[in-house]
């Protein structure tokens, strides 16, 4: 494997090129999949049957904590890949923890506010804009946890092993699915929750 040292860490072989491309026409297909969640969401949206609102079902705390976490946690996964541009291994392990803790507690306080929702009888059986509603939180809820599970694994790698090409073109595309999913919580927030409490 014919190593480039003139390029960053995880573009410096062929291989890591070419898998970085083909993460960003995979989040291409995930853009597709969120803009068409968001279209039936928006499509649906004072649907409400029986059931309540967005006004009446959404608080602005909970939904701040989670903003507040997502977003941090998109700052600290860049100072993480800064970290590993300048293989600074604690400094990345340390902030890459971080990530996935502030990842943790979003998804927290999701399920919290699901099981909320679902106690004051807002469920995807309830409404239209409730079933919308839940797709694409659970949507992108799950692509939080999916992204939790393989940051970790990510994480033993390079408590493990180090940072190298391999583990440095995994850090990244991963840096780039993390962002992606605080570029469609920002999103949710300002055109489900801020929406709905107008």
């Amino acid at each position: 494997m014919k190593v480039d040292t003139s390029k960053p860490l995880e573009y410096s072989t062929h291989e890591n090129s070419n898998k970085i491309f083909g993460f960003w026409v995979f989040l291409g297909a995930e853009i597709v999949l969120f803009a068409t969640l968001f279209t039936v969401f928006f499509v649906l949206v004072n649907r409400f049957a029986s059931g309540p609102s967005g006004e009446e079902l959404f608080e602005i705390g909970p939904v701040l904590w989670e903003t507040f976490l997502l977003l941090t946690s998109s700052f600290t996964i860049g100072l993480a890949i800064h970290a590993m541009r300048h293989n600074y291994k604690k400094a990345m392990m340390v902030f890459l923890g971080l990530t996935l803790l502030m990842g943790l507690g979003f998804l927290g306080i999701e399920i919290t506010e699901f099981f909320t929702y679902v106690d004051e009888g807002a469920t995807l059986q309830t409404s239209g804009f409730l079933s919308s509603l839940f797709v694409l939180l659970g949507t992108h809820g799950a692509h939080v946890t999916f992204g939790f599970l393989w940051g970790s694994a990510i994480f033993i790698q390079l408590l493990r092993e180090g940072i190298n090409p391999a583990t440095a073109n995994k850090s990244f595309i991963f840096s780039l699915y993390w962002h992606f999913l605080d570029v469609v919580w920002i999103f949710i927030f300002s055109f489900v929750y801020l929406k709905g409490l107008m």
